[in-house]
């Protein structure tokens, strides 16, 4: 049985590499058939907001990515609600209908089920 990855993406799709990587990670694990998660902290919940603008800062966009998680059975989104509301975000802002809001509580609990947890 294959073991289950957690991968924390904590970076702005702006700010360098980080975003991108956990992302081709997920999708990678997701052609497999991997158990694998996706949680967005800190920075990382400004991925999931719409309508990005990545060209004026020489960066790829990370939005069709995201769109394709479904397709390689990657579901299991969340985002940690402290996060998003540090920075001034909403769920109804969000381009992921999917992604799943977690309390500071709840953190501990998804690591915890996870045998593996990569953090970008």
């Amino acid at each position: 049985m294959a073991k289950s990855l957690l991968v924390i993406s904590r970076q702005a799709p702006w700010s360098g590499l980080g975003a991108r990587e956990a992302l081709d990670l997920v999708l990678a694990g997701g052609a497999f058939d991997l158990p694998i998660s996706l949680l967005f902290l800190d920075d990382g919940v400004f991925q999931l907001l719409p309508e990005q603008k990545p060209e004026a800062l020489q960066q790829k966009d990370v939005t069709a990515n995201l769109a394709a998680l479904p397709l390689f059975g990657v579901e299991q989104l969340y985002a940690a609600r402290t996060d998003l509301v540090q920075r001034g975000l909403g769920e109804s802002q969000l381009a992921l209908e999917s992604v799943r809001i977690l309390e500071d509580g709840a953190l501990a609990d998804l690591i915890n089920r996870h045998d593996q947890v990569m953090t970008f």
